[in-house]
């Protein structure tokens, strides 16, 4: 299928899906940041890796000395998996301050960025203020920057002190490479984040593969009928395809495909997890899937009472098991046990309540042995009745 992969010997093919799995995770990859050890070997297959990723995803991959870009689809409608650390605020920070930054040049005071910042959220029409909140959005966004590499502290640091300043020294090469989307044919933003989450050259294949990609269940129901029919006939072959290439194990059912990586490098978001909230809303799944009956795609309908009630079981069934600051706010805690199963794609609003997928069925808890099971293993073994030993002949033959 990949030429130039399948061309290469083995340790090499290993080492470009090394890669390929490093680069999925971090998209934007700079020498002197997280993996950036790997960047010499990104580019010295960078011929292989692009192959793999144009032909396979339909993804572009930009490999320089000093970093590789990969230019993977947007989420579309799907705002699940933003940066943790950004707002709404923040997000909308952040795209001023690209635009404020290309004319700017190499180095510039926080104060006139800042500024900058602000006559670019004029001109959009974006109502922005000075109190607090707002100023933590906008610090928010340029710790971002700095975090990928974009703009570095020269002297001082970006604070969200009014009064504090910094020389900063933008990264314009860097710069050039941030926005995914095609900025020149897109006429509104919600056009933007059309073209952004298109589908790429051989539609049906790219969409469908990007989602095993990048999403941990993919359920058919939730694909348009020519992508569900697809992935149905294609479904062993694409399995085969997402282990060979990029390490991942899909786990085909009924109902769709859920996708693993063993080695949990590319699992942005783990459950179970060892925190409050994900061990409710793991302890919930069993009684939210007895709830309702699923309908035809196998998905469970629950409302938000239905999470209330399990949640406020669980508090109380085992009230010195949890953080008092994660169970002290109920309904907080509902919000943060739907949130948490959202992302992780095991939830999907639906007309003001919820629908469960199928997949929450992995999780729900197998006994390892029956009450006398157990009993019957903890228990010495009887003795062994008079008989034969291994020395019978022995002593026959000596006598």
């Amino acid at each position: 299928m990949i030429s130039t992969f399948d061309e290469l010997p083995d340790i090499d093919a290993a080492n470009v899906v090394r890669c390929a799995r490093v680069l999925l995770r971090r998209p934007l990859l700079r020498a002197d940041g997280p993996d950036g050890d790997l960047l010499p070997m990104i580019y010295r297959q960078r011929a292989a890796l692009q192959d793999v990723f144009s032909g396979l995803l339909g993804y572009r991959l930009v490999v320089e000395r000093r970093f590789a870009r990969l230019y993977k689809s947007g989420p579309g409608e799907d705002a699940g998996r933003g940066v943790e650390s950004l707002s709404p605020r923040g997000y909308a920070y952040f795209a001023l301050a690209l635009a404020a930054m290309t004319g700017i040049g190499r180095q510039v005071l926080l104060s006139r960025l800042v500024s900058d910042v602000r006559a670019a959220a004029a001109e959009a029409e974006v109502e922005v203020s000075d109190d607090p909140a707002d100023r933590r959005a906008l610090t928010s966004a340029l710790r971002h920057l700095v975090a990928l590499g974009v703009i570095t502290e020269t002297e001082g640091s970006v604070t969200a002190e009014s009064a504090a300043e910094a020389l900063i020294t933008i990264d314009t090469d860097m710069l050039g490479q941030l926005v995914a989307g095609p900025l020149a044919e897109a006429e509104d933003p919600q056009q933007l984040v059309e073209l952004a989450s298109a589908a790429g050259p051989r539609r049906v294949e790219h969409a469908v593969r990007r989602r095993l990609v990048e999403d941990p269940v993919v359920l058919y129901a939730d694909l348009p009928p020519e992508q569900a029919n697809w992935l149905r006939e294609h479904v062993v072959g694409e399995s085969r395809l997402l282990e060979r290439f990029f390490g991942l194990v899909g786990e085909v059912r009924a109902e769709g495909v859920v996708v693993c990586d063993p080695e949990d490098y590319l699992t942005d978001l783990a459950f179970p997890g060892p925190a409050t909230v994900a061990r409710i809303a793991l302890l919930a799944l069993p009684e939210l899937l007895d709830r309702g009956e699923p309908d035809s795609a196998g998905r469970h309908p629950v409302s938000w009472q239905d999470f209330a009630d399990v949640c406020s079981e669980l508090v109380d069934a085992y009230p010195s098991a949890w953080s008092r600051q994660a169970t002290e706010d109920h309904q907080a805690l509902v919000r943060s046990v739907i949130d948490l199963l959202t992302r992780l794609g095991l939830l999907a609003e639906s007309d003001g309540s919820w629908l469960l997928s199928p997949a929450a069925h992995r999780w729900l808890p197998q006994p390892d042995a029956t009450p006398a099971q157990q009993q019957r293993e903890s228990e010495p073994p009887a003795p062994e009745p008079p008989g034969w030993s291994l020395f019978d002949e022995m002593e026959e033959a000596s006598r």
